[in-house]
């Protein structure tokens, strides 16, 4: 896991929330201190202003993580840290649980983590992990999260105003996050956030940083965006979620066979999250696809960039196409990377 650090005051924490697409969370350091015993924990997050995050009658969660430190002990420095809380917000007796999985949002989350001697403090900021937007109910098999669907498109640099085709669509997520970013919808306008339960939140500062977003939105996108599967109930879903998502009429979503699919005559970009097939068997069932899907880019898609996940190097070279890297991720716990290729020269024979 890995992050970007930057500097900013409560409307930074406002909008980065509501319109990065690519971030999980987004975490506020609250301090930065020494500490190489329990006594020096205590005083220095005590001295923290927890009272701007944190009330009492809301759950705190702690994640702690202790490395190459005097104080190794994970549990121990929680109930430390727990301890300083109380003190400084004058109660006794905060509800304080353990965070199993990320996304489990239930109370404030509180980040400790010890390295080298050092101590930093943080709190999240966003709740419910960033790629729930809110609009993805319906899902169809191996679905990918909202924040990969949006990486993919602007790693490969899909243009706004060309085309955009998904011929393996499942519940449409890439499409819908193709017109999001098209429409310039800030993906975080209909949810919730955890700086919002802040005792600190500013209403106001909030409201105008919302109709800011609200008001850059463009009525439609500005070019065909086209989604398709071969299974009925892949379909059903996305376009269920397009209409929650708000941009059903922006999407032209068609249940067809990777061979049927129709592109645009003006050259664009096929993104796309293609079956993996992390079985053996699966993958070795999987290169006929690939070598299709290939075939169908270099026979209709000529001058059109093609961009995908993948999951296996040679799956990719079953569709003779010349993929360069584009990044390195997860999908479902399933190491992947994002590889594009193009513009596509059209091949007479195959």
């Amino acid at each position: 896991m890995g992050g970007v650090a930057f500097t900013g005051g409560r409307e930074t924490i406002y909008r980065a929330n509501l319109h990065l697409r690519t971030a999980s969370r987004i975490i506020a350091r609250v301090a930065e201190f020494g500490a190489r015993g329990f006594p020096e924990l205590v005083r220095q997050a005590k001295r923290q202003p927890w009272e701007r995050y944190l009330v009492a009658e809301r759950p705190v969660q702690l994640r702690v993580t202790c490395r190459k430190s005097r104080l190794y002990h994970s549990g121990a420095v929680a109930e430390r840290v727990l301890e300083s809380i109380e003190k400084r917000l004058g109660v006794e007796g905060i509800v304080a649980v353990q965070r199993v999985q990320d996304d489990d949002a239930t109370g404030q989350l509180v980040i400790v983590r010890m390295a080298h001697d050092r101590c930093l403090l943080s709190v999240d900021t966003s709740g419910e992990l960033l790629h729930r937007r809110g609009y993805r109910e319906a899902t169809a098999k191996a679905p990918i999260r909202e924040t990969l669907a949006a990486a993919l498109l602007l790693a490969a640099d899909w243009r706004t105003d060309a085309p955009l085709l998904d011929p393996f669509c499942g519940s449409g997520t890439i499409a819908i996050e193709g017109a999001l970013l098209a429409r310039r919808i800030a993906p975080g306008l209909h949810r919730r956030f955890a700086f919002m339960e802040w005792p600190d939140f500013d209403a106001g500062l909030w409201r105008r940083v919302h109709a800011d977003a609200a008001q850059a939105a463009l009525p439609h996108v500005p070019s065909p965006i086209l989604a398709s599967d071969r299974d009925a109930g892949a379909i059903a879903a996305a376009t269920a979620n397009a209409a929650r998502a708000g941009v059903a009429g922006d999407i032209t979503f068609e249940q067809r066979a990777l061979s049927a699919i129709e592109p645009p005559a003006e050259p664009g970009w096929v993104c796309t999250n293609p079956p993996y097939g992390v079985r053996v068997s699966e993958r070795a069932a999987l290169r006929n696809l690939y070598a299709q899907f290939g075939k169908v880019m270099r026979a209709k898609c000529a001058g059109w960039t093609v961009a995908m996940y993948s999951a296996d190097a040679r799956l990719e070279k079953a569709t003779r196409l010349s993929f360069r890297p584009l990044l390195n991720t997860t999908n479902g716990g399933i190491p992947v990377r994002a590889v594009a290729c193009g513009p596509i020269e059209m091949r007479k024979k195959d």
